[in-house]
């Protein structure tokens, strides 16, 4: 099946035609490491794992580099704040974004550059921008990029450069011939940080870093490039000028990028007061609840954060792992193992394919936790292990389910009742059910449903899970 993606440049869905016949090199535009990320992040994150996921299921062979922007006026300025180095602040955060990612269930990307290691590329692309006439030094040793100089000039974004003159400025510290060229390398006149160059020392420019890391690790032109939806212009279209101007050659194949995030429909902001870090949430939310929320829908679409939405997602996982409860079932297997003719893989496969698009494949498992239902209510253990181990497959292509049913249902967060409390209060019960002492024994059951906690009692003994 011919996997159709939405390509921002050309505002339509495209077939996928890889550069090299099996393999996948995709660029997505990482993180600035001045802060804890934030739930926008996530959205990239979650999107383009799934997106790697898939396309490794399906064979092919994807370098996914994702880089780390650790030079930067606002990570300088928080450094300033915080009274240490800017590269004691960058590792900081560099590792808590490593752990929320990995609390999330990211997977790691292939290579992860980071832009203080690639000074020498950005020097050589500048270099060959000067030669090339798309770029000049200013009489302050700022490098600037000619934007007049690039005929498509907002193929990306759709803006024209005549309608960007229109209220375009000048600071009083730059030196361009225009307002709307933009900053290759940004020079230093103080003791702050700084590389040398031919033009005296300074610092890259944002847009450069990213066109040097991307063409150093995947080459001039590559399969994806994608990112935020707040990167489209300028840093997006700056890009493909920088990179299609130095080499002569198409910079990225197909642009992709993820949906906003809004909270309580309004858009995230400190000033407003709903901007959330990815930690703040999982202090709150099982990671896999979340996760499902940020799939939940098609990542090219907005996505609401409300409290009603992580409660619905929650009841959502609830439902799959409540249906795989009570089985015994293996751990997920490869996509190519799984049957090809099932009804399930095939309608999961046609979702995914139309531009990954994950709610439809959620709805596909809906159906098809409905039949495994079905068929443990007839004691149909065969078709319902087979079911199980299909759900869980491809469940697993989403990132989601990968824990056992009890370990999901009996988890909690926040100031719910740890599990270890619930387990003594468990075996107070036991005991007093031994002692006859019938009326204990039921206090402590209304006891623990008063704390969010259900007994299940069987022949096989009593399990517990989270309302």
């Amino acid at each position: 099946m011919t996997i159709q993606i939405y390509n921002t440049l050309s505002r339509s869905k495209q077939p996928l035609i890889p550069l090299q016949d099996g393999k996948i090199n995709m660029y997505v535009c990482g993180m600035t490491v001045y802060d804890f990320c934030h739930l926008g992040h996530a959205r990239v994150l979650v999107a383009f794992d799934v997106i790697t996921r898939y396309l490794r299921a399906k064979d092919f062979d994807v370098n996914y580099v994702r880089n780390i922007t650790d030079i930067d006026d606002k990570i300088l300025r928080r450094a300033d704040e915080n009274n240490e180095s800017f590269e004691a602040l960058t590792e900081r955060f560099i590792q808590a974004m490593h752990e929320d990612a990995a609390r999330l269930d990211i997977m790691p990307p292939d290579q992860e550059p980071r832009a203080t290691a690639h000074i020498e590329d950005i020097l050589a692309m500048i270099v060959r921008l000067i030669e090339k006439g798309f770029a000049y030094v200013a009489v302050n040793g700022d490098v600037y990029y000619r934007v007049t100089s690039f005929a498509n000039y907002g193929k990306l974004s759709g803006k024209k450069p005549d309608e960007l003159l229109s209220g375009a400025r000048i600071a009083v510290d730059e030196a361009k011939d225009d307002p709307r060229d933009f900053a290759l390398w940004k020079a230093v006149k103080d003791d702050s940080v700084s590389w040398p160059s031919p033009w005296g020392k300074g610092r890259p420019g944002w847009h450069i870093e990213c066109s040097a890391m991307s063409t150093c690790c995947l080459g001039d032109t590559f399969d994806i490039h994608g990112g935020g939806p707040d990167l489209v212009f300028p840093h997006h279209e700056n890009e493909i000028a920088q990179s299609e101007a130095a080499t002569g050659k198409t910079y990225a194949q197909t642009w992709m990028h993820a949906g906003a995030v809004r909270v309580d429909n309004e858009k995230m902001s400190k000033s407003l007061g709903n901007f959330f870090t990815i930690r703040e949430i999982l202090d709150r939310y099982h990671p896999e609840v979340v996760r499902y929320f940020l799939i939940s829908s098609h990542y090219r679409s907005a996505i609401n954060y409300s409290e009603d939405n992580l409660i619905i997602a929650k009841q959502n996982l609830e439902r799959f792992y409540h249906a795989l409860k009570g089985l015994e079932v293996a751990a997920a297997i490869p996509y190519a193992a799984l049957d090809k003719n099932d009804n399930y893989v095939q309608r999961f496969d046609a979702a995914m394919a139309d531009d990954f698009n994950a709610p439809v494949a959620l709805a596909v498992l809906y159906d098809l936790v409905r039949d495994l239902n079905n068929a443990k209510e007839a004691a149909n253990h065969d078709r319902a292990s087979y079911l199980a181990l299909t759900l869980k497959s491809l469940a697993g292509i989403l990132g989601i389910l990968q824990l056992s049913a009890d370990a999901f249902l009996q988890s909690g967060s926040g100031d719910q009742m740890a599990a270890e409390d619930i387990e003594a209060m468990m075996a107070e019960r036991v005991q007093a059910k031994k002692d006859r002492q019938f009326g204990r024994a039921d206090e402590i059951r209304n006891a623990l449903k008063a704390q969010g906690v259900i007994l299940e009692d069987s022949r096989e003994g009593t399990t517990w899970r989270r309302e």
